[in-house]
């Protein structure tokens, strides 16, 4: 079945949002990662038909992405994001969502969670970012996408290769169609002229480092969000250790890891992924039982 999907741009502290939607019942907001040429829909192509058969599903693109504003405040991108989407849950009057968020996404739901507790049912965070970055080097997919702007500037090769190498764990299995789609995205002017997702850099940036933790955050340990934690044991973006982390730091998560599994669960083991969050989602928590 496919559902209708009507889309929409608001605006939020005067700038653009864009969002697409499906469905009705509660509100379930689902926010895509931080890849080249990233987009709300593109994310969860495999996801919105089957929940939109029991939620509102909203998917914006993010700042600096797809048909939204191509503006990240970069001192403190994670708290940027948290209150652009907050600001979206304002202009669509809703006091509370389910928000889902994959990588960059997932960063942004539990900034928003941690920042706004009461604004939050519950949380879904897949390979989620900001976790335990500031301990131990970064993965060598996420200096990968952290310098597909620079050197000669992007290029569908690059592209090709940082999704097939890094993103998924069977590379074969992602079509040409949606290297396209990505590549084309990617080189908007205004996103290669201001890139969203970058390393931090200038006087500041050991302080956004450690903003962009959000593990060192003392707010984590007192969240009682009911939040479920996804990660592919094999993710070579974010370390598949993060997903333990948060088991252990929040007071109300669980945490599902499944083998041969990279960066985009959401994508590659789908069916697996829309059952687990509509359960989730449509079920009291076990910590609300």
């Amino acid at each position: 079945m496919t559902t209708a999907l009507t889309e929409h741009t608001v605006t939020v502290a005067g700038k653009p949002i864009f969002f697409a939607e499906a469905g009705a019942g509660p509100a379930v907001v689902l926010l895509h990662g931080g890849g080249p040429g990233a987009s709300g829909v593109s994310n969860y192509a495999r996801n919105i038909d089957a929940l939109a058969q029991h939620f509102r599903v909203i998917v914006p693109d993010m700042p600096g992405y797809g048909r939204s504003v191509k503006e990240v405040d970069q001192r403190d991108p994670f708290g940027c994001l948290a209150d652009m989407i907050r600001g979206l849950l304002d202009e669509l009057g809703l006091d509370t969502a389910h928000l889902v968020g994959n990588s960059y996404g997932g960063a942004c739901a539990l900034r928003l969670a941690l920042d706004t507790p009461a604004r939050v049912g519950k949380l879904v965070l897949m390979g989620p970012g900001g976790i335990g970055t500031t301990r131990g080097a970064p993965t060598a997919g996420l200096k990968t996408l952290l310098a597909y702007y620079g050197g000669d500037g992007p290029s569908r090769d690059k592209l090709a290769s940082f999704i097939r190498t890094y993103l998924v764990y069977d590379g074969a299995a992602v079509p040409d169609d949606l290297i396209d789609l990505r590549y084309a995205a990617s080189i908007d002017p205004e996103v290669v002229a201001n890139p969203p997702l970058r390393r931090p850099s200038g006087p500041t940036a050991l302080r956004t480092l450690w903003r962009m933790d959000l593990t060192r955050d003392s707010r984590l340990a007192d969240l009682q969000t009911p939040a479920l934690v996804l990660w592919g044991r094999d993710d070579k973006v974010n370390k598949p250790a993060g997903g333990p982390m948060l088991l252990n730091l929040m007071p109300n998560a669980e945490l599902v890891m499944t083998s041969r599994t990279g960066h985009w669960m959401q994508w590659e083991r789908a069916e697996l992924f829309n059952r687990l969050v509509t359960e989730f989602l449509g079920k009291p928590s076990v910590f609300e039982q």
